[in-house]
């Protein structure tokens, strides 16, 4: 398994914003061989930001390269350089493989 995150600061005026731009966009993740779950979470809010963390679980990280590498991804980023910027600096990108895993029974 592999988890793929990138996290987001956006000043709390932008928060609103911030999150139709992620709830109202066509992500095409369902579409990808390997992909398995997308979570859009908010974190706490400090100093007039809010933290925000997106992240995808694959099975893999070849399937995430595969992901990045895609028309899909090109398609689901397409007005990411447009229009006005909601958050602060860029995403900072993390990439994680399981070492273990502890599911409810």
């Amino acid at each position: 398994m592999y988890l793929a995150m990138n996290r987001f600061t956006v000043p709390v005026e932008n928060a609103e914003g911030f999150e139709q731009l992620w709830l109202s966009r066509d992500s095409k993740l369902h579409e990808m061989p390997g992909f398995r779950d997308f979570h859009m979470l908010r974190g706490p809010e400090e100093d007039g930001h809010v933290l925000y963390a997106s992240h995808t679980v694959w099975d893999s990280e070849e399937t995430f390269r595969d992901w990045t590498r895609s028309e899909q991804f090109r398609s689901a980023h397409a007005r990411a350089g447009s229009g006005t910027r909601l958050h602060a600096g860029a995403p900072k990108f993390e990439g994680f493989t399981a070492i273990q895993h502890i599911a409810a029974e």
